[in-house]
């Protein structure tokens, strides 16, 4: 994937309207950059050999993280980034719904190395093209 031209993430947000289904909208040597249009509750799930880059391009978004002091939930505001450590169990959420951007190696799945059963509403994917 070679892009030629400026990439507006207002257009590829605005051209679907699935949600938890991140769209690739450009790779960086070999980590796709996502968008997704998110609401609801992911599922608890982990990446065993790669950190999770977040940025919230419009709404809020939720991570609830397990770590060995416990369990806690960290809130993203748009504009705010947070990066999940590799191997950390983590549920994304969005009550309100929530566009972001997902910064991660080509060929991750949405659900992780680990995972509990993957629900309807949650696409277990590695990223779709934009149309």
């Amino acid at each position: 994937m070679e892009a030629t031209e400026p990439i507006s993430l207002d257009k590829a947000l605005a051209s679907f309207d699935a949600l938890w289904s991140p769209r690739i909208v450009t790779a960086v040597n070999d980590y796709d950059v996502r968008v997704a249009k998110v609401a609801g509750e992911h599922l608890w799930h982990a990446h065993d050999h790669t950190d999770e880059f977040f940025l919230v391009l419009d709404g809020e978004l939720h991570i609830a993280l397990r770590e060995p002091a416990g369990e806690r939930t960290v809130v993203l505001p748009k504009g705010s980034v947070f990066t999940v450590p590799r191997g950390t169990e983590h549920r994304p959420s969005a009550p309100g719904g929530a566009s972001i951007l997902v910064f991660e190696p080509s060929g991750t799945l949405t659900v992780g190395d680990r995972h509990g059963e993957v629900p309807d509403h949650v696409d277990a994917t590695t990223g779709h093209a934009l149309d």
